[in-house]
Order: structure tokens, then C-alpha cells, then sequence
């Protein structure tokens, strides 16, 4: 009887194989489309982080990661102990902070906008209008907000001075710094990342909003108790995602708008470890930095999907 059992597991479960193979080689052309994307983080993504062993090392290109001296966590130590710990600390987290009150909300809202416009025309035409911002580089958007809001006859400055009879030096001035860089933000991206919200709202069931309009729902109402509740998943899930890249300011655009006057607010992590692994040639304590903030990263990103999952969300994981 035994061997019985045992014969007829074993045929389930080579039947089960023959079954999987048969439905990937009937599936295989949509396999084969995978592999570019596959291939790019192989090669682009998880082959790289063999090189974050540098980070405990005394790396010297001239030795190589098997000759360089391993330090430990000497680069760590020297990290959160040096004084401008705190304020790259403080830098990055109030622009991450900012970046999550201020931008992530604005794609949601401008994407319930969207939707509300029924003339398929004007609706195409504004979708259009707002994506383009993203295709330009931020050296584009730096020269804009330089030709802009410089004193030297910039059109803003030349309006405020028209009006209140004085200029603000927005380019200079660390006050103005980060207000400054989330309006680039949200101008060049909030188009962008209507994308899949317009996608979401595109699939919620249109008999919902019929009932709703039945009962006596008026358009806030139905934007309330239909709408948001049926894209809230993918909400979650990106804030999620938005949260694994918190402390990822964006090296390109910092770079640009900061200049001496403003360095004080404008230094954060990611120029942080350009100015001191590039410049400097300190490749291992610059690895160490962008180790740190990768830890971090996968911290906010684990801790918040079991949030979501507690509160009755899918998650990631």
C-alpha cells in the first residue's frame, strides 16, 4: 500500500512538472519578452552590488577589492561621528519629507482632475500638455528657473519688483532653496505620474457611480466613496515604493540650483558622496554612505508594507 502511495505522489507530481513546462513553452514568446528587462537588472542592478565591499575596505584601485586592506566598519564609525552627519541628516530628510507632503499627492489630485473631464479632446490635449515637462532634463529646468527668477532681469523678480518694489534673490537665498526645488519637482513630474493613477481610475467600475448618482450623490461624494477607494491599492503600494527611495533627493538637480550661498540647506547625502567619492577619490567611505542610505531605504520600504498589510492593504511582499 505504501509503495502504492508513493508511485501516485510521484506521478503527481511529474505530471505537475510536465504541466508547467507545457504551459511555459506554450507561453514562451511572452517569456522571451521578459528577458530584455531580466537582463537589465542582472547586469545593471544585482551584478553591481558585489562592489558595495568597499565599503569595509581601505579600497585602492591600484590593489583591487582581493588586495585592498579590510577595515570593518572604520568608515561607518567615521560617518555618524563626523559633525556634518547631522546636517546632510537633517538636509535630505526635510526635502524627503517635503517630497512626500508636497509632490507625491499632487499626481493623485491632477489624475481625479483629469478624470473629471468628459470632452475626450481637452482631455487628451491636457494629459498631453502636463507630460511634457518630464522629457526635459534638469539642466533644461535649471536654465528656466535661472532665466526666470534671476535678479538679474529675471521675468518673476522684474514682476515682484513692479509690485512690492523689491527683488528676492530665490537663486541664492537658503530660505527659498527647498520651496524652489519642490515647485521644479512637482512641475517636471506630477504629468508624469498621472500615468497610473489615469490607468487605475480607468478600470473602476463605471455601475458604481451610477448607484452612486441613483442614491443621490453629488460629485464629491462620488469622487469620495467611489473613486478613492478603488484606487487606494495603488496608492498604497507606490507610496510604498516612494518610501524604499526616501532618502534619494536626486544628485542631478541639487547639483544645479546649489551654489555657496545656499549650500548650507542644499548639501544632502546624494552630492555628499559625489563631492567626497569623485572629487576627493574617497571610494570606500562613499560607498559606505550609499550603503547607509540603501539600509534605510529597505527599512521604510519592509516596515511599511506590513503597515499596509495591518491595515487590510495587499502590500508588496
Amino acid at each position: 500500500m505504501e509503495n502504492v502511495h508513493e508511485n501516485k505522489i510521484n506521478s503527481a507530481v511529474q505530471k505537475n512538472k510536465k504541466s508547467k513546462w507545457q504551459r511555459i513553452s506554450k507561453e514562451k514568446w511572452l517569456y522571451f519578452m521578459v528577458l530584455p528587462g531580466l537582463f537589465y537588472f542582472i547586469i545593471f542592478k544585482y551584478f553591481p552590488m558585489w562592489g558595495i565591499v568597499i565599503a569595509f575596505q581601505d579600497y585602492s584601485p591600484f590593489l583591487g577589492v582581493r588586495e585592498s586592506e579590510w577595515v570593518g566598519f572604520e568608515h561607518f564609525h567615521y560617518f555618524f561621528t563626523n559633525p556634518d552627519f547631522l546636517r546632510l541628516l537633517r538636509n535630505t530628510f526635510i526635502l524627503a519629507l517635503y517630497d512626500l507632503i508636497f509632490f507625491f499627492p499632487a499626481p493623485i489630485i491632477l489624475s481625479l482632475m483629469l478624470n473629471e473631464i468628459r470632452l475626450s479632446f481637452y482631455k487628451r490635449t491636457l494629459q498631453t500638455l502636463v507630460y511634457v515637462p518630464h522629457f526635459m532634463s534638469w539642466v533644461i529646468i535649471a536654465s528656466i528657473s535661472y532665466v526666470f527668477l534671476t535678479t538679474s532681469g529675471g521675468v518673476v523678480n522684474e514682476l515682484i519688483s513692479s509690485i512690492v518694489g523689491k527683488e528676492i534673490n530665490f537663486l541664492s537665498s537658503p530660505d527659498w532653496f527647498r520651496p524652489m526645488i519642490m515647485g521644479q519637482i512637482i512641475w517636471k513630474e506630477t504629468g508624469w505620474g498621472t500615468v497610473i493613477f489615469l490607468a487605475a481610475l480607468a478600470s473602476v467600475d463605471q455601475e458604481q457611480y451610477e448607484a452612486a448618482i441613483v442614491d443621490g450623490a453629488g460629485r464629491f461624494r462620488r469622487l469620495w466613496h467611489v473613486t478613492l477607494p478603488a484606487i487606494r491599492s495603488t496608492i498604497v503600494i507606490l507610496l510604498i515604493l516612494r518610501l524604499g527611495n526616501f532618502l534619494d533627493t536626486g544628485f542631478q538637480q541639487i547639483y544645479l540650483m546649489s551654489n555657496s550661498l545656499n549650500r548650507s540647506v542644499a548639501d544632502v547625502f546624494d552630492t555628499y558622496v559625489y563631492f567626497v567619492g569623485i572629487t576627493e577619490g574617497a571610494f570606500s567611505y562613499s560607498t559606505a554612505v550609499g550603503l547607509f542610505k540603501s539600509i534605510v531605504g529597505i527599512v521604510l520600504i519592509v516596515g511599511a508594507d506590513r503597515l499596509a498589510k495591518k491595515a487590510g492593504e495587499s502590500g508588496l511582499f
